[in-house]
Order: structure tokens, then sequence, then C-alpha cells
């Protein structure tokens, strides 16, 4: 929860992002302690890193291993041949390329969704148009599409996807498709196995699913020519050698992702019973996040934070607030204990929840 007071006057105001406790410290001195935080969407329970071999840390990766990753890449997601995998230190790090890399003039996202896409295209100098149907990106350059979405869990059909990138193609221009929670959705939910001739690049994440955010890792799909140009961009040795070792490792793992998808349904479900029995109507989500609704979502955001729980509010939509999946039992009881003892103010006096009002999710 940056904000302006937060950096140097001088300095560009941060965007809002999930999973910033030491501002949440900041704002709830006297809040119980661990902090709790639900702010973000990564499952809880992390993938078994295991024993890494000293080799990763200690020599440069090799190419060799790069491709053995990005192989197991292609395999997990279900990449047909018309798709190469480009690994890098993070999707976030990939929607910051691409505006570079593939610039555009004219660029329609499908919104209302996660911001870093918008800022980044308008700081490269492109024309940003925020869209409310997948129809309406048919006249851009290059068009967006986070699928499923964040943070509502609104899902467009992978072959009305498909279909767009071919329009877009038609007229040399490009649709980005940001699956990042797709993981947890399973294939049925991906462009990439439906990979088109041209016009479109899919990216994933790899540390939601796998609960390891912090390694730093994620793909992009795309076409060979444009495969090529972004490595070019990114450079030699973008990915270290553990995220490396550890990515092949865990994509090549099908038993354990199935079993943590099963987990996460069942524990979106308790979430959702949870959320309903304290007053929110659930709107939305995916297995990693629920979007709950309720007019008192700033006062409720304050009780939880003075809890040592941490939310994800939004400015642009002051009933909201996303919550991510608990993962130790300590967990679920204290957000159950908060949610049960929550005392409402009248809404006049509720405030807001003292985040910026540029804040993006």
């Amino acid at each position: 929860m940056e904000s302006r007071q937060d950096c140097p006057e001088n300095a560009e105001a941060p965007r809002y992002h999930g999973g910033n406790t030491d501002v949440a410290r900041r704002l709830f001195p006297d809040a119980a302690r661990p902090w709790i935080d639900l702010s973000t969407g990564i499952n809880p329970v992390p993938y078994p890193v295991g024993t890494i071999p000293s080799s990763a840390w200690c020599t440069l990766p090799e190419q060799s291993a790069v491709a053995a990753l990005e192989a197991a890449a292609g395999a997990a997601y279900g990449a047909n041949p018309l798709a190469q995998v480009v690994a890098a230190p993070g999707t976030q790090a990939l929607i910051q390329w691409l505006p570079l890399v593939f610039p555009a003039r004219r660029v329609g996202i499908l919104g209302f969704t996660y911001g870093e896409h918008e800022a980044c295209w308008r700081a490269a100098g492109a024309e940003v148009t925020t869209v409310t149907t997948l129809a309406d990106l048919a006249g851009f350059d290059t068009g967006v599409v986070v699928n499923p979405n964040n943070p509502d869990g609104r899902t467009i059909a992978p072959d009305d996807l498909v279909a767009m990138a071919g329009i877009l193609a038609r007229r040399g221009g490009r649709l980005i498709v940001d699956e990042s929670f797709t993981d947890v959705a399973g294939q049925s939910a991906s462009v990439v196995p439906r990979f088109p001739a041209g016009g479109a690049l899919i990216l994933r994440s790899f540390g939601k699913a796998f609960g390891l955010a912090g390694l730093r890792l994620g793909f992009a799909l795309a076409p060979a020519a444009d495969c090529l140009r972004l490595r070019r961009a990114i450079g030699p040795w973008a990915v270290s050698g553990p995220a490396i070792e550890i990515g092949r490792r865990a994509l090549m793992d099908k038993a354990w992702l199935a079993e943590t998808i099963v987990r996460l349904h069942h524990d979106a479900q308790r979430l959702d019973t949870l959320l309903r029995s304290a007053g929110f109507a659930v709107v939305g989500g995916t297995p990693l996040f629920r979007l709950g609704s309720h007019r008192q979502a700033a006062a409720i955001f304050q009780h939880l934070g003075r809890s040592g729980i941490l939310a994800r509010p939004f400015p642009e939509n002051p009933a909201w607030l996303r919550f991510g999946i608990p993962g130790e039992p300590v967990a679920w009881s204290r957000l159950e204990a908060a949610l049960r003892t929550i005392d409402l103010p009248s809404p006049a006096a509720a405030g807001s929840p003292g985040i910026p009002p540029t804040a993006r999710p």
C-alpha cells in the first residue's frame, strides 16, 4: 500500500500492489503479529523446493538448462508446435519489456484489470484505451486481455481469443493474453493449446500457482520470430540457476499441481463461506483469490488491518476487497475470528481504506 508520502517528492508515485506489508505495518503499528498477507493471489502452500545443487548457485546458467526449462514449460502448458517458449525473470518483467520490443501506437486493454499493463504501455508512449468487450479490441494495434482476469476472475473463451488474435494479425497487430492465473484453471481455459499461427503472445506466471513468487520466473509463448526478438531484449543469463532448476522440476511434477488444484478449489469455497457469513457478496475470483463486495468494505479493511490481516482494497470500487487464500490453520482461525468480530461504524463515518487514489490491482 504505497502512497506518495512513502517515496521522495521528486520521484514518480509508485503504483499500488498487494503484498506490501511494510506499509501495512506503518498504517497499523499496533496490529497483531505476525501479519497474515491475504492481499495477493499466491498459493500459500509452496512447492517443496528440496535440495538445489551447488552448481545452480555458483556457475552461469547454461543455454541447455534454459532450453530444458522452456521445454518443461511448453509441455506443462500444452503448447502446440506453433508456439515457442521464452523464460524470463517473472511475468512482470515481460509486461515491462513488451512495449519496448513490440511497440504499438494504439493499445486497447480489456478492463478493469491489472494496472501494470496500462502503465507500461503508457510509459512507452502508447495511446491506451480501456474497453469493456473483447470485440472492442479489433480496432487497435495491440490488444491486452488478462484471462482469468485480476481482480474479478472474468474469463473469455479461448476460441474467442484465438479469433480476436486472427483479426488483429490480419491488420499487422497482436493480442497479448496474460494467463498468470490459468495454471489453477486447467488447460481448457488456456489459449496455449490452440495457439494460432500469428498475432498472439501469451504470458504465464510460475510463482503464483507454485507459491514461489520470490523466485521470479515467468514465460512468454509466441511465434518463433517474436520469441527471437524477446530473447535478444532479455539478454543472456536473465533467469537464475536456482530458478531454472526449481522451475523445471516443479513444472514436470503433474501430480503435485493436480493435488494443489483440488485443495485450492476446496479452500476457495471455504473462503467464500467465511466472506458471506460476514455479509460480503462474492462477486468473482479464481481458486487463488476471491473478490468480495460490501458497502462498508473500507471499515472492514481497517478492522482487518488492526487484526494484522492485510486484504486488497480498490479505490476504483470502494465496495471491493480481494482476499487471497489463507494457508496455515492459524491463518484461517485468525481470519474467521476477525470477520466474526467486525463492529461496523455508520456508513458516513467509515471513511476510506487509506490507500492512494491512483492505485491499481
